[in-house]
């Protein structure tokens, strides 16, 4: 039995029965047509940020500028792929565009043996070991590629562009819904939980802070929280706990994404504040970084870094949501910002966190808000777990259709790409 992995084995290693019956071997390179593409080619340097015609490179973006000369742009065929020689970024341009200078290859698909979309497919399923920023074209252009017929290649081509095509969507949604929390936040420290018809009626001053409601307080968070012992994780040497480290938390999503099971004895110096559920953490390393997080029933008497200042509201003065957001903003972490110290490791103290004004609504503005902004997160949760779930989907019909595991020769699609 052959144990080659499918995605990095040359067109030579492959025997007729390593696919499936009617489908062909051939190398990437004999699947494109042997033509040197005319195209301008842009230092990054020279990138504009406007402008008629987008740039192309071997970045992760899709457009990475935009350029205003015609004669550079593309003269060809399209659609076309474009592979990163350094990067070995791949991507589907069916569009007008110019090129960077550095490292970006444009393969024209020789359309009589393959359906361009379903080559860019192909190589998005190869495997190009790194080398770092080297050149990998010299890799990719002799592995090979399983091609099944013309009118199975665009089927398969149409699966997979609508799984990704939904997963873009998906991505767009996540981005619109920061937008409108980066908004509703404002609105929500300017003028309290009311809406954008009655800002008007809202009476407000001006404080340390910022213009706030007129009925609103401002507090030290010292103020407003409880004192946090530290604990001796190294005793007893048995227990187990899970560790809580600058790197679990996830500064986009604010959530805590891994943690670590250590038993004492083997614990890190640094294991030594204990969290409780609800409680807020910062990371007082790198502070404009934005390592923030609230501590959940699962993480409930665990253990985390020193690198964090622990914040516990005092359930009697403040809801422990509305000071996780009141900590979120931008304002906040500027001003914590200015008191980092250290030019290779900037950090700030507990002290400096706690000696942080912020504003102090009522109880139930309070409530209101962390209500309003809870359920904002919740659903930009469910946004990224569909977008988690779209890539495993992604990824898992690109390995099935790519071998021939499973088969769409008897499905009748409308093919959209060209």
């Amino acid at each position: 039995m052959r144990k080659e992995n499918p995605r990095t084995i040359k067109a030579d290693q492959l025997q007729p029965g390593d696919q499936p019956f009617g489908w062909r071997i051939e190398t990437v390179i004999g699947c494109t047509l042997n033509k040197r593409a005319s195209v301008g080619k842009v230092k990054q340097q020279r990138y504009k940020k406007q402008g008629k015609y987008p740039i192309v490179d071997q970045s992760q973006k899709l457009i990475a500028g935009f350029w205003d000369q015609e004669e550079d742009v593309y003269k060809g065929n399209l659609p076309v792929v474009v592979f990163g020689d350094h990067t070995r970024i791949v991507k589907y341009i069916d569009f007008p565009f110019v090129c960077g200078a550095d490292g970006t290859r444009i393969l024209i698909p020789d359309t009589q043996i393959v359906f361009p979309l379903f080559l860019y497919y192909s190589l998005l399923f190869i495997d190009i070991p790194s080398r770092g920023y080297n050149r990998h074209y010299s890799l990719l252009k002799d592995r090979a590629l399983r091609l099944p017929p013309l009118p199975e290649q665009k089927s398969i081509a149409v699966v997979l562009s609508a799984i990704q095509e939904s997963k873009e969507r998906t991505k767009q949604v996540i981005g619109a819904l920061r937008e409108l929390k980066t908004s509703l936040m404002k609105h929500l420290f300017d003028f309290g939980p009311v809406r954008l018809e009655e800002i008007g009626k809202v009476n407000r001053r001006e404080t340390e802070v910022g213009l706030i409601p007129k009925t609103w307080k401002i507090t030290k968070i010292s103020d407003v929280v409880e004192n946090t012992p530290y604990v001796n994780a190294r005793r007893p040497l048995s227990m187990k706990f899970r560790y809580v480290d600058v790197s679990s938390v996830n500064n986009v999503s604010l959530k805590i994404e891994l943690t670590a099971t250590y038993e004492g004895r083997k614990a890190p110096s640094r294991a030594r504040k204990w969290i409780k559920n609800g409680d807020v953490i910062i990371a007082t390393v790198r502070p404009t970084l934005k390592r923030i997080a609230l501590i959940g029933p699962d993480l409930d008497g665990q253990i985390c870094s020193t690198a964090f200042c622990v914040l516990r509201a005092n359930s009697g003065a403040m809801d422990n949501k509305y000071l996780f957001y009141a900590i979120q903003r931008d304002a906040f972490i500027e001003n914590l910002g200015k008191l980092q110290r250290g030019a290779s490791y900037p950090a700030v103290t507990d002290k400096d966190v706690k000696s942080q004004k912020i504003p102090l609504p009522d109880p139930s503005d309070q409530l209101q808000i962390s209500l309003i902004l809870s359920a904002l997160d919740e659903r930009i949760a469910q946004e990224e777990k569909k977008a988690e779930t779209l890539a495993q989907l992604f990824q898992s019909m690109l390995h099935y259709l790519m071998t021939g595991i499973v088969r769409v020769n008897h499905l009748k699609l409308e093919v959209g790409h060209g």
